[in-house]
Formats: C-alpha cells, sequence, structure tokens
C-alpha cells in the first residue's frame, strides 16, 4: 500500500473518530442539561403568560424586544420566543395587530415585512 493512501487513511479515520467523539459529547451534554432548559423554559413561559395578563398584543412585542435587546443571541432568541409565545397568548387584542402581516407562502413580502419591523 502506498504512502499516500496509509497517510489518506489515517486522516479519514481521525476524521470519524472526532465526529464520532464531538456527537457523543453532545448526547451527553445535552441529557446533563436538558432538565434545566426545561425549567427555565416553563418559567420563562410563565412570565409571558403573566406579563400577558397586563398588556395587549403590542406590549407584548415589545417586551420581547427589549428583553432581546439586553442579551443577543441564540439563547436569548428562544427565551424570547418562548415568552412572547406566552405573552400573546394571554394578552389583549391589539386592533389591527397582524392586518399587514403577510401570509407565510408569501416568502419576499414576508422577509421585507420582517425587514421594516425589525429595523
Amino acid at each position: 500500500m502506498p504512502g499516500w493512501l496509509k497517510a489518506l487513511l489515517i486522516v479519514v479515520v481521525v476524521i470519524i473518530v472526532l465526529v464520532v467523539g464531538v456527537v457523543i459529547a453532545g448526547v451527553y451534554w445535552i441529557s446533563r442539561n436538558k432538565d434545566a432548559w426545561i425549567a427555565k423554559g416553563k418559567e420563562v413561559m410563565t412570565e409571558g403568560r403573566d406579563a400577558g395578563r397586563k398588556t395587549d398584543n403590542q406590549g407584548c412585542v415589545d417586551e420581547s424586544i427589549s428583553r432581546y435587546k439586553k442579551g443577543p443571541g441564540f439563547a436569548s432568541t428562544l427565551s424570547n420566543s418562548i415568552f412572547m409565545r406566552g405573552c400573546l397568548e394571554s394578552s389583549r387584542p391589539t386592533r389591527g395587530f397582524c392586518d399587514d402581516v403577510p401570509r407565510q407562502t408569501e416568502f419576499i413580502k414576508s422577509a421585507q415585512w420582517r425587514l421594516s419591523q425589525c429595523t
């Protein structure tokens, strides 16, 4: 077997071992932290419902944006999505709140609308 083939096989085996190791570590990490994540999600949902009882739909959106600005990032985005869902479920309706929102199938209009709302 030529030397370059041995080197290639070694590199492939090392990459496979690393990928398997990362997957195993990820599964272990998730299994260790899932209970805390679920508890945090329930806590944030309760906060959202409590906040929603005191405001309307627009107030929920404003509070979610305010929370995101305090701590942007992936975890914050997930937390804020849960908060907003709980808040919107229990908040008072805002007249015309969803009137200008494009359908989910209108991808370009939806992207343009999101940009106009979030800037």
